[in-house]
């Protein structure tokens, strides 16, 4: 008898999320059903597959050597499936893309359609997390993340480095500076984002390196927010370069220092399972034209005043 796929696939998933509840919720099935699945590919063979089933789950040594084929084995199962569908004629592929960088999420999804635009995208934006875990839960196919936590579900492919900026207004003292002085900031007004934001941990990071108190600290946790209150003169703020607003009434002022800490690296990530699936070899192809562009997201011109066009 031929072996029963929907038991190797209940396997594979648990192996993957290390919970037979998360497992359960991917496969849209009932945890009593998925350890039956479990317990019947067991009993077939006569193997253990989990050295427990309380959490944190164990894969025993034959488990481990099953998990790593049926990683290829259901990778390749999707390339199959993805290469007969993008086969149908007039279908078009739909890429769900997560991601909490605006602006990368934008041009990437430029580049799927200028390669293939029968390719259909839909595009969440949300924080770091919220983006990881609809890749996760099977809710998006490929996420834009920065600097995320490493999760052995999950492969990672860098995208873009990039670094901090000061935003000022277009009257600023300091807007036709080459270099911001970031000292000069104790007697500035810092507008900062909300306390999850990547960017606040990354200011927050530098002004604690550099030993720099701003003279006063205005939490405004929007971008739109903080670019209307630079431009009004209430204060001045740091952003990524890859995001600073196009607003004629600003001007981007390099810092003096830029520490490593100030860093930041975005991430292309897809289930480890999907790796090497069409799809995401459509994606990185995608954005391997994004690279020249994002690695010097970094660079920007001595008190650059950045218009709207």
């Amino acid at each position: 008898m031929a072996i029963n796929h929907q038991h190797l696939r209940a396997f594979n998933m648990v192996a993957i999320e290390g919970s037979f509840t998360k497992a359960a919720r991917r496969l849209n099935i009932s945890q009593p059903t998925l350890s039956q699945h479990i317990k019947a590919l067991e009993g077939r063979y006569g193997q253990k597959l989990f050295e427990a089933r309380r959490s944190p789950l164990r894969l025993t040594p034959i488990g481990t050597d099953l998990l790593a084929l049926t990683r290829d084995m259901f990778a390749t199962s999707n390339e199959i499936e993805n290469l007969l569908r993008d086969r149908v004629s007039g279908k078009n592929r739909l890429v769900r893309l997560a991601a909490d960088s605006p602006t990368y999420a934008a041009r990437l999804t430029n580049a799927l359609i200028s390669s293939d635009p029968r390719t259909d995208i839909e595009v969440q934006i949300c924080n770091a997390q919220d983006t990881l875990n609809l890749l996760l839960d099977a809710r998006a196919d490929i996420a834009i993340v920065s600097d995320p936590h490493i999760d052995s579900r999950l492969a990672y492919k860098p995208l873009f480095v990039d670094c901090l900026n000061v935003v000022v207004s277009r009257g600023h003292r300091l807007a036709g500076q080459a270099v911001f002085p970031l000292a000069a900031l104790s007697s500035e007004c810092l507008l900062i984002r909300e306390q999850t934001s990547k960017t606040r941990a990354a200011t927050e990071s530098l002004l604690e390196t550099l030993e720099v108190s701003p003279r006063r600290l205005l939490p405004m946790h929007s971008r739109e927010a903080i670019r209307e209150a630079i431009a009004l003169g209430l204060g001045v703020s740091m952003f990524f370069s890859s995001e600073c607003p196009p607003d004629a009434r600003l001007a981007i002022v390099p810092p003096d220092i830029q520490p490593n800490s100030a860093l930041l690296t975005g991430y292309l990530v897809c289930r480890s399972e999907q790796a090497r699936s069409s799809m995401i070899r459509t994606v990185y192809e995608a954005a391997s034209r994004l690279m020249p562009e994002s690695q010097a997201a970094g660079v920007t011109g001595a008190g650059r005043v950045v218009g709207d066009g």
